[in-house]
């Protein structure tokens, strides 16, 4: 049995969050041969979560971490930087699931105690996780009423909520925009570059091998193990654990099921003086739109990077895996616009960096977990939800592995397949029609 990658991740513009943190080390490379109990493929939310968890569970254990490009630069350091605890669908119009919710929370805040325990373990910077809470920010009449709408649900859940007027959210965020929002306190705000640098480098210092740069070309069953193939190495292993999220389907696993996404996002240059005093607010604060599909914004201070802001909205569909510099300069104009129309004192700042991220949904909104073949387990498609689910993911994926079983492992692996995907170029066409019509529909939010 061979599994071969038929594409590699190509990321658009420079990943913000880890640029704003200064150069890491030089990369290692994977060079030559080797063996290992555990090859674990892929570095993000995901993969590290993984390595912490075998690492956990088989403290002797010899365990391989590869990467095709640098640790932080991927989607790890392209996300929003929100670890949600709550019901967070982003194919709904409120975020309330269609499932159990009330299982979902309790994982989810599982994801967040395990990575809060990586925090203290490996001396991260608190700054890099914050556990701040967020609001749902509205703008319009129909987004405050999806806000009530979801307050409610929560209430329904037993789940504290806060709604604040318009006159709060000025105080907040210097900003006129938003007629309310609404503040859920358990979501964790994280400098995700900073988080994940620290974890990467917890585990090495711990002794688990994490090689840079060294895309797995394929992997091949060879005399009972795995072989696992780079351009310039191998790795002979019992088991693989792929955590690629969408990628997966490069190694040709669930194809025409997963919806490859691409996010796009923008990053002021630092705040002087003179920019912080017409700005106004607090210093530190996130907001995610009333509407999925409407704009989330961020404002980060010096502990995380700078005093800067960041706005990521629109989406495109891409089936190749790659997006084009010509979607990344639309979707920069018009955040450029959504900076201004929010921040008016300050339109017309040029913006410092601009990226898309790669993210992975499914039609029935389940991710892929379980064994894929003897010795090959996958934790893979986080649903938009990369911080949490990816950190679920990866430890099912490493319990798994061990042959281990708990609530984690029995809640992925009892998800069904994905839905199939309508065929090309339907589906192309079609989605980013869709994605066009709902992103024009939340414009203000």
């Amino acid at each position: 049995m061979s599994f071969v990658a038929r594409r590699f991740p190509v990321h658009r513009g420079p990943a913000g969050w880890s640029a704003i943190l200064g150069q890491q080390a030089a990369p290692r490379v994977l060079t030559g041969e080797m063996t290992a109990d555990f090859v674990v493929v892929g570095a993000g939310f995901a993969g590290l979560s993984a390595a912490r968890r075998l690492m956990q569970l088989q403290p002797g254990a010899k365990i391989v971490v590869l990467d095709a490009g640098r640790i932080a630069e991927g989607a790890a350091g392209r996300n929003s930087g929100f670890m949600i605890d709550l019901p967070h669908d982003l194919t709904s119009d409120d975020y309330a699931g269609p499932g159990d919710d009330r299982t979902m929370i309790r994982l989810n805040r599982k994801a967040i105690a395990f990575a809060r325990d990586a925090v203290t373990d490996y001396g991260i910077d608190r700054n890099y996780f914050d556990e701040s809470g967020k609001v749902n920010g509205a703008a319009s009449e129909a987004a405050d009423a999806d806000n009530r709408s979801y307050a409610h649900h929560l209430d329904g859940l037993g789940e504290t909520s806060e709604m604040l007027d318009a006159e709060a959210m000025h105080e907040m965020t210097g900003s006129r925009h938003y007629i309310s929002g609404l503040y859920t306190p358990g979501t964790v705000t994280l400098q995700p570059a900073g988080y994940i640098r620290g974890i990467a480098g917890g585990l090495a210092a711990r002794g688990i091998d994490i090689f840079e740069n060294s895309a797995v070309t394929r992997f091949d069953r060879v005399s009972g193990d795995w072989l696992v193939r780079t351009a310039s190495g191998s790795v002979s292993t019992a088991r693989v654990i792929l955590t690629v999220n969408g990628h997966l389907e490069s190694f040709g696993i669930e194809r025409g099921r997963l919806m490859q996404i691409f996010l796009y996002a923008v990053m002021t240059p630092e705040l002087d003086a003179d920019a912080l005093e017409k700005l106004g607010g607090r210093p530190r604060w996130g907001i995610t739109p009333s509407d999925p599909m409407g704009t989330t914004v961020r404002r980060i201070d010096r502990g995380q990077g700078g005093n800067r802001i960041v706005t990521r909205t629109c989406a495109t569909l891409r089936t190749d895996q790659k997006t084009s510099i010509a979607e990344l300069n639309r979707a920069r104009r018009v955040m450029q616009r959504k900076f201004d129309q929010r921040f008016p004192q300050l339109a017309g700042m040029a913006m410092e960096y601009a990226w898309a991220g790669h993210l992975c949904l499914t039609r029935n909104g389940v991710s892929v977990t379980r064994e894929l073949d003897t010795g090959v387990v996958s934790g893979c498609v986080q649903n938009g939800l990369g911080t949490a689910r990816g950190t679920l993911t990866g430890i099912a994926a490493a319990e798994l592995a061990c042959g281990e079983t708990s609530e984690i492992t029995a809640h992925f692996t009892a998800e069904p397949r994905p839905n199939p995907l309508p065929p090309q170029p339907f589906r192309q066409i079609g989605a980013n029609a869709i994605l066009r019509w709902r992103e024009w529909k939340a414009r203000d939010d």
